[in-house]
């Protein structure tokens, strides 16, 4: 029969909590039970086991040695055990309980066997998020096997080392005045007052809503119309802005389009180029015929490579081309054709009488940019509507998907449900090209752009083409989301119309450096942009042409036609 446990004499301490000090009670320490470790300790310290019941009391017990050992084996013996540290130990022996849960199983038959004899079912759920995490590593290693398979150019650099041309050959008799960085153009800011409008020309068609609810699964194909006439005019070609120019109405005048090339300068990587003249006290920005500003650039601040052969409807300039007249048709497509206009002070200047026009209406604003300089800019906007019996002016625009492996998004997929994502990764491979709208419709004060996601019906056919969705923004708005300054961008115009200013009178023309962020300032002979004189960037069929075939097919008012026949004379 097993004797009674016997606690013993449990000492009082009058003076505070915990055993009385050994010099006040020496007899304790022979009254308590044996084999219980006690260590001093402050309550900062961490605690170990008073007592282990599940410890293996038959561990090591093996014969007489184990005889010797069981008189140790006791729940309160941690002689053995490093929880209770001698005093002599420093802090760092002190261990806790290990509370991790265990490892997870490894792969292979024996994972039932690596746990301490402690079995477990396996983590399904594990297994399987680690399955589809190599299934998606192959697929993507798949991918990438049969991108790199039908690339054209399978050992040529990546994006950062492309080498591009630049957009007009720099001749050995110009003479360069100057080279600015971009990175000065970062820091430039000026504001300017409210414009004002001194004519308005053109007519405008009405916005059809119903595009507005256009899905991916409801698609609508795109439309073309060869028979209504696109005008991209230059300045100097502008028969209203003469008129102005020898009214003395301002100092400095442009275009939308040309303005906005240089308030987004910041944000371009191809080279581009505006001719500048100063003519007296006033100063003309233009453009060359068949210059790169009528297309539009896509994937131009991607970092995915494009093909650089020029026939490949994949390149940059196949792109562009395709790009504008999606562009132009994208525009006319969604209003409303009933014959129903809003005509404004003026018919458009550059139609002839009874020519089919597209639907735009032509401001030509006035800003002031200081007390003696004013700059008139001939601004543009595609449609109109009526919200609450108000008209509010529209700009159109379209973005065009040509293949997905290039962008990595699928719009068909993702444009329903992702919006945002497809927007965020066109505002990375086409953040100039965003931008330059934006400030075009800034420039215009348009109440709301339009952006239309077209694609491709298949991504190896470039003339057929679906709408998949329509969205509106306000263009402050829309500016602030891509950090698009307005502050910045006059600061930008300010400087460039000030260095231009001190020019003596001549032709100059600006250029983007094709391979470094910064822009040159070159003084070109009074003859130069004539004819061919220069041959980027006009197609190989035209370069081919001997000058005086290239003077007849030239317009004479400098209007450009629908990019469309361009395109298909080019590449059918």
């Amino acid at each position: 029969m097993v004797g009674g446990f016997e606690v013993g004499a449990v000492p009082f301490n009058p003076d505070g909590w915990g055993p009385p000090d050994a010099t006040v009670t020496p007899t304790t320490t022979s009254t308590l039970p044996l084999n219980v470790p006690f260590a001093p300790f402050s309550r900062s310290e961490k605690l170990g086991r008073i007592a282990d019941f599940t410890r293996n009391l038959n561990q090591g017990q093996g014969g007489a040695g184990g005889r010797k050992n069981a008189a140790s084996d006791s729940v309160f013996d941690f002689t053995a055990d490093d929880s209770f540290p001698s005093a002599a130990d420093n802090d760092s022996s002190f261990r806790l309980v290990d509370g991790k849960p265990p490892p997870r199983p490894k792969f292979g038959p024996k994972w039932r066997f690596n746990q301490h004899n402690r079995p477990q079912l396996p983590q399904r759920r594990d297994e399987e998020v680690e399955a589809k995490k190599r299934e998606a590593e192959k697929e993507r290693a798949r991918r990438d096997r049969h991108y790199n398979q039908n690339r054209s150019n399978q050992n040529q650099p990546r994006r950062e080392a492309a080498v591009f041309k630049s957009s007009v050959e720099i001749q050995p008799e110009w003479n360069m005045l100057d080279q600015i960085p971009f990175s000065t153009f970062t820091k430039l800011s000026f504001s300017v007052p409210e414009p004002e409008d001194l004519i308005l020309c053109g007519g405008l068609e009405f916005y059809d809503k119903s595009f507005d609810r256009i899905t991916p699964k409801a698609e609508r194909r795109l439309e073309r119309f060869k028979n209504r006439n696109f005008f991209k005019v230059t300045t100097t070609d502008d028969p209203v802005i003469r008129r102005l120019a020898n009214e003395d109405k301002a100092t400095v005048f442009a275009t939308d389009n040309i303005l906005a090339t240089l308030m987004c300068a910041t944000r371009s990587v191809y080279s581009w180029d505006i001719v500048v003249q100063r003519v007296g006290n006033k100063l003309f920005f233009d453009k060359r015929d068949g210059s790169q500003l009528d297309l539009l650039s896509v994937h131009e601040t991607s970092q995915e490579p494009l093909p650089e052969a020029k026939d490949d409807i994949n390149s940059a300039y196949s792109l562009s081309v395709e790009a504008a007249y999606i562009n132009q048709n994208f525009s006319q497509q969604v209003l409303f054709r009933d014959g129903n206009k809003v005509a404004f002070d003026e018919p458009n200047p550059f139609a002839n009488e009874g020519e089919e026009v597209a639907s735009v209406a032509y401001k030509y604003r006035r800003w002031k940019l200081d007390d003696n300089m004013h700059l008139v800019a001939r601004c543009e906007v595609q449609s109109v509507v009526e919200v609450n019996k108000q008209r509010s002016f529209l700009t159109l625009n379209a973005l065009n998907e040509f293949d997905p492996k290039y962008s990595g998004v699928d719009w068909r997929q993702k444009l329903e449900t992702q919006r945002g994502a497809v927007l965020a990764t066109e505002l990375k491979n086409n953040a100039n090209k965003l931008a330059k709208w934006t400030a075009q419709a800034l420039l215009a004060s348009a109440d709301m752009m339009k952006l239309g996601y077209v694609s491709r019906v298949h991504p190896r056919d470039h003339f057929n083409h679906v709408i998949l969705a329509v969205v509106g923004y306000k263009p402050k708005d829309f500016a602030s989301q891509i950090n698009l300054n307005t502050s910045n961008m006059w600061g930008i115009v300010k400087s460039i119309v000030d260095l231009c200013m001190k020019l003596n009178e001549g032709k100059y023309v600006l250029v983007k450096d094709p391979s470094k962020p910064q822009v040159r300032i070159y003084e070109v002979p009074a003859d130069a942009f004539e004819n061919d004189y220069v041959e980027e960037p006009l197609p190989e069929e035209e370069q081919a042409q001997p000058p005086e075939e290239n003077a007849e097919n030239a317009e004479a008012n400098g209007v450009t036609n629908d990019v469309e026949d361009k395109e298909i004379d080019a590449q059918a």
